[in-house]
């Protein structure tokens, strides 16, 4: 005798059928949400400011954390990059880590 067992994901939100299961991390954490397509649409819009400007990792958490660790101020000149910035009309916070992408633009130039 053959048995077949089928399975249908309901959204955690609003019990809808045929939702998906949804990875995302934060914070080093990883979590998983089963999801409509309706309530992805929310959590992807909701994300989306925040996506256009963060980097994507390859590594793994406890990766990111030891390499964080290892990085000091000498990886450059903080004060350089803002002072570069302001003469070149690039936003760069006044305090705080510096993004990616200011220093990618910053590295290219010099």
């Amino acid at each position: 005798m053959a048995t077949k067992t089928i399975t249908h994901i309901t959204d955690d939100l609003d019990g809808v059928s045929d939702a998906e299961t949804v990875k995302f991390g934060l914070w080093g954490a990883t979590y998983e949400i089963d999801l409509s397509d309706e309530n992805q649409k929310k959590l992807e819009a909701a994300l989306e400011p925040f996506l256009a400007v963060a980097r994507k990792s390859t590594a793994p958490a406890a990766a990111r954390r030891t390499s964080a660790a290892r990085s000091t101020s000498s990886d450059y000149d903080a004060k350089a990059v803002r002072a570069w910035a302001a003469s070149n009309g690039v936003t760069v916070p006044a305090r705080g880590r510096i993004p990616g992408k200011v220093l990618e633009q910053y590295q290219a130039a010099h």
